[in-house]
């Protein structure tokens, strides 16, 4: 993934309501996940990434409940 990549996926994690000053650092940790997620699952790497950006989005939700 390239710089303007992580960028973009930085606003999302933002979007989802991810602290601001900890998505970049978030964003490269979830780039590198979803490249082993895919190579583990013989899976494309979009397919990786938007289940980890699913389990983010709902553990986000659960918080932002209370639970």
């Amino acid at each position: 993934m390239t710089g303007v990549e992580i960028a973009q996926l930085t606003q999302i994690l933002v979007a989802l309501g991810c602290p601001a000053e900890k998505s970049p650092e978030m964003a490269a940790q979830l780039d590198k996940r979803a490249h082993q997620l895919s190579a583990e699952r013989n899976q494309p790497y979009d397919e990786a990434l938007h289940h980890l950006l699913t389990l983010m989005k709902q553990g986000w939700a659960a918080k932002q409940r209370g639970f």
